[in-house]
């Protein structure tokens, strides 16, 4: 059986820039809930735009696990914690997914109420019990 603690490395490739108003730690605000009305933007890489067209589903308007790094977020429910194991139910990532970070989920900085999910909000309707089919095998 091969070690699957054995990876050498995993890389990303950024696809942009982001550009805020905080050119160091101290000063940035901690959270984004501290952080209401601070501009920024994004610099994305030019060959990429064509991934945020709306209308047809470019891969940055969606939640699709075939992107140019193929990382996700799930907010899970903790269960218990026995010494490096960590028992979590709401599951939606494949067996043997690297685990990148785990940060808490804290409704007062992650829940938003003035948000807009663009075309999404036609299809949360056919969401509970959905299913991934095989268009994401070719990763």
């Amino acid at each position: 059986m091969t070690d699957p603690w054995a990876w050498s490395s995993i890389r990303f490739l950024p696809i942009g820039r982001i550009r805020t108003p905080f050119p160091e730690p101290a000063g940035t605000p901690v959270q984004t809930t501290s952080a209401v009305g601070s501009a920024g933007h994004i610099e994305l890489d030019p060959e990429l735009v064509e991934g945020l067209d709306t209308q047809s589903h470019g891969v940055f308007a969606t939640r699709s696990p075939a992107r140019p790094n193929p990382i996700g977020l799930s907010v899970v429910r903790l269960i218990r914690i026995d010494g490096a194991r960590i028992d979590i139910e709401d599951v939606d990532m494949i067996d043997g997914t690297p685990l990148l970070d785990i940060k808490p989920y804290v409704p007062a900085f992650d829940a938003r109420d003035d948000v807009r999910i663009g075309w999404y909000a036609e299809r949360l309707g056919g969401l509970a019990g959905a299913r991934a089919d095989d268009r994401f095998d070719d990763r």
